[in-house]
């Protein structure tokens, strides 16, 4: 299992910007064979915008039951995972619509 800590980039991580930056660099490792551990640790801010842009967006290349396979998550606040779960969900619901 390959671990990508996202306290690396930051402890508040708000910005489209810095999501599609970590996006980039997130996303060759999830077209390998192993799972990937998405570490929260030291992160108190998941924004929903760096929420859509890192992680929904991977949905434009991949599906939710895809990505689940391919990932686990750690070390989430509530914050962080009640962002995170409703980026995800927009991004599904507009994907299904289009």
């Amino acid at each position: 299992m390959i671990t990508f800590r996202f306290r690396d980039f930051g402890e508040h991580l708000g910005t489209r910007q810095l999501g599609e930056k970590v996006r980039e660099q997130l996303w060759p490792l999830l077209q390998g064979e192993e799972k990937v551990c998405l570490d929260f640790e030291g992160v108190d801010v998941v924004s929903n915008s760096f929420a859509d842009e890192c992680l929904a967006k991977l949905l434009l290349s991949m599906s939710l039951d895809e990505l689940k396979q391919h990932t686990t998550f750690i070390h989430l606040n509530d914050f962080a995972r009640k962002n995170i779960a409703l980026a995800l969900k927009r991004r599904q619901q507009s994907l299904a619509v289009a």
